[in-house]
């Protein structure tokens, strides 16, 4: 009879074996849980660099469009311009006003006519002379070409002996470019009398707009005497 030869495994080493196979069953399924959440972080980042750059593709495209529209927009102005006879260099002129004479009226007296600007005059050379108690009326023309000058006005200023007795500031009105001169007619006034009345006076004569744009800041002397006087620095009519 022939022997038979063979390995016995006893019951502790099949316990043996069974838990080092279910340790490596264990291990097998971490691994994969590991390599699955590994796996799912790499999807959401590759998810959010291709939203990064669609955003910014986005963002490109937008910008590109805005200044498309920023170029439409000025072709339209610009045409715009053109279509009613304006260059882009002419709309951006400011207006220009010439203050060109000064005329003072008086009942008893001839007209006075004081081209602009005003020759330099001092206290003791001035420019006219009004009678004190007498009416007047002052008169200016003016040009105004390039553009529509906005609430012209006059800011008008006395000083006597250095201190300064009067100042008006009056609007004349808005003016659009024209050929032909504008004519502003103040109101009327009467100069003043008796002793502390009469002398010498200094003027100063601003003509603005809203604009801040300053057409004319000049100063002279007039004076005010008990009568006419002979010796005016002026031309009358």
């Amino acid at each position: 009879m022939s022997a038979v030869v063979g390995s016995v495994t006893t019951p502790s080493q099949n316990a043996g074996i069974i838990l080092s196979s279910n340790m490596k069953k264990e291990a097998e399924k971490k691994n994969d849980k590991i390599s699955a959440e590994v796996c799912k972080d790499l999807i959401k980042e590759m998810n959010k660099k291709s939203d990064d750059i669609e955003e910014k593709n986005d963002e490109q495209i937008i910008e590109k469009d805005d200044h498309k529209n920023d170029e439409s927009s000025s072709k339209q102005n610009q045409l715009l311009i053109r279509n009613i006879g304006l260059s882009v260099e002419e709309k951006k002129l400011r207006p220009e006003v010439k203050i060109l004479r000064l005329n003072i009226y008086s009942p008893d007296r001839a007209d006075v006519v004081l081209p602009i600007p005003f020759p330099c005059t001092s206290s003791k050379d001035t420019l006219f002379t009004l009678k004190e108690g007498s009416k007047y009326r002052i008169t200016f023309h003016f040009s105004v070409s390039q553009d529509i000058v906005k609430n012209l006005s006059s800011v008008y200023s006395v000083w006597k002996a250095g201190v300064r007795v009067r100042q008006t500031t009056k609007v004349i009105g808005t003016f659009s470019p024209r050929e032909q001169e504008y004519t502003h007619e103040s109101d009327k006034g009467v100069t003043p009398s008796g002793f502390f009345a009469r002398g010498s006076f200094f003027i100063r004569w601003k003509f603005v707009d809203d604009d801040g744009n300053c057409y004319l800041d000049t100063n002279y002397y007039f004076d005010i005497r008990k009568d006419w006087g002979a010796s005016e620095k002026c031309s009358n009519n």
